[in-house]
């Protein structure tokens, strides 16, 4: 029987990558009052994109599993306790143009995020906690190695398991998107640009999705159109 005991939740949402708020934070002050938002927006993405890998929360959990053998009419059992970290991930370089659209009416940027990741579980050796039966059979046949194995195995799956609840995905993946929506409003704040930013998963209920963005302007779109032409040559007399 799987048992699994969440111990601590260390990180609470809101507390988020520092380096994040703080690099697309900046981008407002840089434009000036009066800019416009697309451009903000297109560089504020540009900012995160360079961080790589927004980390919204983490937590740890304990895994407490028990494996046994036997052989020759003789058992052996071993009970890991594990604690372990598991880190939620966003991977920030698969946000491109076409995840943003911006509403001009209504003032609301959308924003689509790539699914949550898990990084991990990182043990913590040091807390990790042993208890065993049989020592007969253990100290004959090579029993507390296999039951050690299988210990660490299913104590990996068990974290993952653990982390995978939809209760902790949701607090994840809230953390992930007020992170989103704070690190491309403060910027637009910033620069006096009174918006509002929307980050959604494109499985959830009351996502925008495909519909929305085709009537919304791609933030790709709108600069291409801003770029200045190149006049067509004309042929000489």
């Amino acid at each position: 029987m799987r048992k699994g005991l969440l111990l601590l939740v260390v990180l609470v949402a809101g507390l988020v990558l520092g380096a994040l708020v703080a690099g697309t934070a900046r981008i407002g002050s840089l434009f000036g009052r009066g800019a416009d938002p697309e451009t903000i927006v297109s560089a504020s993405l540009q900012s995160m994109r360079e961080q790589n890998r927004l980390v919204p929360f983490t937590a740890r959990y304990v895994a407490v599993v028990t494996s046994e053998q036997r052989r020759f009419g003789l058992a052996a059992r071993k009970t890991l306790i594990m604690p372990g970290t598991v880190r939620y991930e966003l991977d920030l370089a698969r946000l491109t143009p076409a995840s943003l659209a911006w509403d001009r009416a209504s003032r609301t940027l959308r924003v689509e995020l790539p699914a949550i990741e898990l990084a991990g579980p990182e043990v913590d050796l040091a807390a990790t906690r042993e208890y065993d039966q049989g020592g007969v059979l253990m100290a004959l046949t090579d029993a507390e190695s296999a039951l050690d194995r299988a210990n660490r195995t299913r104590g990996q799956e068990a974290l993952l398991a653990q982390a995978r609840a939809p209760a902790m995905m949701r607090i994840a993946r809230d953390a992930a998107k007020r992170a989103v929506e704070r690190s491309f409003a403060l910027p637009l704040g910033a620069a006096g640009v009174q918006a509002r930013v929307v980050a959604s998963f494109a499985d959830e209920a009351g996502s925008p999705g495909r519909s929305y963005l085709d009537r919304s302007r791609r933030i790709e779109d709108v600069l291409r159109d801003r770029a200045p032409r190149t006049p067509a040559n004309t042929p000489s007399s």
